[in-house]
């Protein structure tokens, strides 16, 4: 929001100077971003009439012009500007006079006596841009007919008045006009408000024009009249040329300077129709199919989107040829004002926030009428603003106005809003009394009673952002002054916590996978809905949705981490990426009606940790001593028990919605209790290989963060003296015996002076094989073996070996190879 500080202090005037009222601007939350002169410094630049301009003797484009500087005698200046002639008034810099530098960071340039092509000049006559008013430097600055020749410029054009640039928050609607911030600034000073004054226009002609709103939910209040005969060409006043300036807009016609003079006073966006132009009664509807619309700035917009069923749906301004206006947003084109404009109609509405929010942007661009709408704007006031834009139209540019046609249809509710002198108290960090909170209200004009030190406040029809307690107290916080808010250090006794040796950080295994060649990718824990039931094959019933998505992608919580880790994935191969680790940690989302409210909890909803990661591409970097070939499921279960140790993890065969039906597994840890499910891990299932579009599947694997954690305490042992021994023991089982089931058998038999049980080698026949059928296959384990008390005799072997063959010939039906 930009201003000048003179407009400002036409409705507000606190006895404070330009630094102090910024300075309690933003110690109240309304950030004081810029300030500024109205021009840079300069000096000796007067008010001067030009008397002659005669032809330079010696070049085409030059004049010698006789000023009248009120230095009580002519001085001869040589110009170059197109528009220097006798009779015009126009900025003087004398002699001695120092410009502004003509770029940012050069020095100032100071004006002497010199001669331009043999003709002596005494002085300079100045353009905008040389004082540093725009950029406008192709003739001199042309002043009023009244300019008092002699007066300095600074003084004449008030180029010391202060531009304020005001950084505001998205709730602030209500300080997107001058009355908005007089308001603030009169709340937080204490200094008298002064609003806009007007008379009402009078009714001079009966004519209307017929409104029909079809939908109340794009529009809640309508009001419009009938002005005849204007005209179109007057000038635009140039006080209100200069206020538009001093906020950022540049003057265009009359009509539409007003009509954003308006919109910068009182906050209200307007808008004129050429009433000429306009066929048959106006309508306020939605879009239809197949209609469009040319706009002012030029661009023509599809209104409804033919191939998107979720796109937003635009609201229009209408007569019986079709659209001319964008609801809240731009005219149309084909019926804007021009200078041939002689009957217009004036229209002031109430467009719902949320029939505004997002329209504009949908076509890449942004309206100051739709950055006000879209946050809320007075709905009360939408006549009071309509009378005073047309009290200027009369007044500028003449005319006979008719009736208002008001429609009120679908008004806000102002709910009143609690809040708890003691919370706020405790929020704010200071103690709080009636009487201060009482004061705070009463400046902002919030109707409040009190009960039990309770206050139940009213928020006024013009403040949007007042819908809960928190609003209260942040109100209570910024007119108490943040600056006043007492800085108190954390009061909490301090000790080193323990280290919990039992129990593994979570950054320790971050910086294991990285070691294992893994990057950490962070993903939001919102996903698609249509990902979401590919990956758990659910219904809409289990998917947990979320009320306000900040987009369509994001419409329902995670109930795992491989979904965002997938669209990780395409983004890194659609950038040619071509061999891809990620892994990341982060709670997923699951309905479970047993979860009861606790701290961090909601009830109903189960939200445990997870750590899941993918590998995509080449098992290592390409080089020269592999042989080049695709990651794969005992690849990345590696990785695994690398990142894992010394905690020892199995697979068994299992199956999940998202991973291939015969290539993916369970992941457990045994434990004394018995066998602890810890995740999944498996390549990805051709289904979602072809939805994801990926030339390969990549390997996918999930746990238990909170289990993969605790690895206990370590248990040290007194180092042997006698060496360990090892032996192979190759056995013929049935290819569909999976091997894990073999070591489980043989630790189950609790075989003595066994260390350790690993499996080397696995062999399977080729077909007419004699020593094993066709679905047979070869398990070769090596065993070690250790007695730390003795050698280790042939005989303790033999035994030991014995009872492991005898325990798989049992339990698996094996025979000794």
């Amino acid at each position: 929001m930009q201003f000048s500080e003179s407009w400002l202090r036409q409705y507000v005037n606190p006895e404070l100077d330009s630094a102090a009222l910024g300075h309690a601007m933003t110690m109240a939350g309304l950030e004081l971003e810029e300030q500024h002169s109205v021009a840079p410094a300069f000096t000796q630049i007067v008010v001067a009439q030009i008397l002659s301009a005669e032809q330079h003797p010696d070049a085409d484009r030059l004049k010698v012009c006789k000023v009248n500087a009120g230095t009580g005698q002519e001085l001869q200046i040589v110009c170059g500007a197109p528009n220097a002639r006798p009779g015009i008034k126009i900025p003087c810099a004398l002699v001695g006079a120092q410009l502004p530098p003509s770029e940012v960071g050069g020095k100032p340039f100071q004006i002497k006596v010199g001669k331009l092509r043999g003709v002596e000049s005494q002085g300079m006559l100045c353009s905008g841009k040389e004082l540093g008013l725009g950029d406008d430097h192709e003739g001199i600055l042309e002043l009023p007919a009244d300019a008092p020749v002699g007066k300095d410029i600074r003084q004449y054009l008030d180029l010391d008045d202060q531009i304020f640039v005001i950084k505001l928050t998205p709730n602030k609607a209500d300080c997107l006009s001058l009355v908005g911030m007089a308001r603030e600034v009169a709340a937080i000073t204490g200094a008298a408000l002064k609003k806009p004054e007007w008379k009402a226009v009078p009714v001079s002609i009966k004519d209307q024009r017929k409104v029909i709103v079809e939908n109340t939910e794009l529009c809640g209040r309508f009001a419009g009249r009938v002005i005849q005969g204007v005209n179109a060409k007057a000038k635009t006043p140039d006080w209100i040329v200069q206020r538009l300036a001093r906020a950022g807009q540049r003057s265009i016609s009359a009509l539409v300077d007003l009509s954003n003079y308006v919109m910068l006073e009182v906050g209200q966006p307007s808008h004129v129709f050429d009433l000429d132009k306009v066929t048959g009664d106006i309508i306020v509807r939605w879009a239809k199919t197949g209609e469009q619309l040319e706009l002012l700035n030029g661009q023509t917009v599809q209104l409804v989107e033919q191939n998107n069923p979720k796109a937003l749906s635009i609201g229009v301004v209408a007569d019986q040829n079709g659209p001319l206006a964008l609801a809240g947003i731009m005219g149309g084109n084909h019926c804007a004002v021009s200078d041939d404009t002689r009957n217009i109609f004036v229209e002031a509405a109430y467009w719902q926030p949320n029939a505004i929010q997002g329209r504009a942007r949908r076509f890449n661009f942004s309206t100051d009428a739709a950055h006000r709408f879209e946050r809320g704007v007075d709905p009360q006031a939408t006549v009071d603003c309509l009378e005073y834009l047309s009290a200027l139209i009369i007044q500028v540019c003449g005319g006979q106005a008719g009736p208002i046609n008001d429609q009120v249809l679908a008004m806000p509710e102002r709910k009143s809003v609690k809040m708890r002198l003691d919370r706020a108290s405790k929020v704010i960090g200071i103690p709080l009394t009636t009487q201060i909170v009482s004061g705070v209200f009463q400046g902002l004009n919030f109707d409040f009673k009190l009960e039990s030190d309770t206050f139940i406040v009213t928020p006024p029809s013009y403040r949007f952002d007042i819908e809960i307690e928190e609003d209260l107290i942040e109100e209570v916080a910024r007119m108490y002054g943040f600056e006043n808010i007492p800085d108190h250090p954390p009061v909490a006794s301090l000790k080193m916590s323990a280290k919990p040796e039992a129990k593994r950080a979570v950054h320790l295994l971050r910086q294991r996978f990285a070691l294992q060649g893994y990057q950490e990718a962070v993903n939001f824990g919102f996903i698609d809905a249509e990902s979401e039931k590919r990956l758990v094959g659910a219904g809409d019933a289990t998917l947990i949705k979320v009320l306000n998505p900040i987009a369509s992608q994001y419409g329902v919580m995670r109930s795992n981490l491989w979904g965002g880790l997938l669209n990780n994935l395409k983004a890194n191969l659609n950038r040619g990426a071509t061999r891809v680790r990620l892994f990341e940690t982060g709670r997923v989302f699951k309905r479970d009606a047993g979860v009861t409210v606790q701290p961090g909890k909601v009830a109903g909803f189960n939200q445990p940790q997870r750590i899941g990661g993918l590998a995509y591409g080449s098992f290592v970097p390409e080089q020269w001593a592999n042989a080049n070939r695709f990651v794969d499921f005992f690849d990345v279960k590696g990785d695994l028990e690398r990142v894992f140790d010394p905690l020892h993890l199995v697979t068994e065969t299992a199956q999940h919605p998202a991973l291939h039906p015969g290539r993916s597994a369970q992941v457990m840890m045994k434990s004394p209790e018995g066998p602890v499910i810890l995740g999944w891990i498996g390549e990805l299932h051709p289904g979602l290989q072809q939805a994801y579009e990926l030339p390969q599947a990549p390997i996918l694997f999930e746990l238990d963060l909170e289990l993969l954690r605790n690895v206990g305490l370590p248990q040290p042992e007194e180092l042997s003296k006698f060496p360990a021994v090892q032996r192979d023991l190759a056995v013929v089982v049935k290819q569909n015996i999976a091997a894990q089931v073999l070591l489980d058998a043989m630790y189950a038999s609790k075989p003595h002076f066994v260390r350790s049980i690993e499996l080397f080698d696995e062999f399977r026949p080729k077909a007419g094989s004699a020593s094993m059928a066709e679905d047979e296959k070869s398990l070769a384990f090596r065993v070690t073996l250790l007695n730390p008390e003795d050698t280790l005799q042939d005989a303790q072997i033999e035994g030991v070996m014995s009872g492991l063959l005898a325990a798989l010939e049992k339990k698996c039906a094996a025979r000794l190879r």
